[in-house]
């Protein structure tokens, strides 16, 4: 997959991914309408399909909230790279085959705006600006058809 990056910084919370009064549907194309508002509210217009988040440590903490990977994902969003990810983001983000890496040095060369190229099942990240290239732990084979699957639901359903 290849994107244009959108970069964020640390500790981005799920209330500012998706503010708790848009908790009321699960529709990710609604949801895409205000993601990640609370931060840039300009983001669901200027996003695109493709498009890829790179932030810095603990993206995703703050409440247990599915719907903060499902807006992430409805606004078109491939690929999440980030320092870090609070633990039930990532198991979320997992569950609704949203990929997203882990790999700090991506994470901080990274600029936004810049092209972004990833294999996933290799975790090779290229930077296309910059020709930095980094390496991220792959996802376990299991974890690639869920992602592929478009999330455990329809991994199971397919089983």
């Amino acid at each position: 997959m290849q994107g244009r990056v959108w970069k964020f910084g640390d500790n981005v919370n799920t209330d500012e991914i998706i503010p708790a009064s848009y908790l009321n549907t699960t529709d990710p194309e609604v949801l895409a309408r205000h993601c990640l508002e609370g931060i840039d509210e300009d983001f669901p217009k200027k996003v695109s399909e493709g498009d890829i988040i790179v932030a810095g440590r603990n993206f995703g903490c703050g409440s247990s909230r599915e719907h903060a990977p499902l807006a992430i994902k409805g606004a078109g969003i491939s690929c999440l790279i980030a320092e870090s990810f609070a633990r039930i983001f990532y198991r979320n983000s997992i569950n609704i085959g949203l990929p997203i890496l882990e790999c700090p040095q991506a994470a901080r060369g990274i600029k936004e705006g810049d092209l972004v190229e990833v294999d996933l099942p290799s975790g090779k990240i290229k930077d296309l600006n910059s020709d930095g290239v980094w390496a991220s732990q792959p996802f376990p084979e299991f974890m690639q058809k869920i992602i592929a699957s478009g999330g455990l639901m329809n991994y199971v359903r397919k089983k």
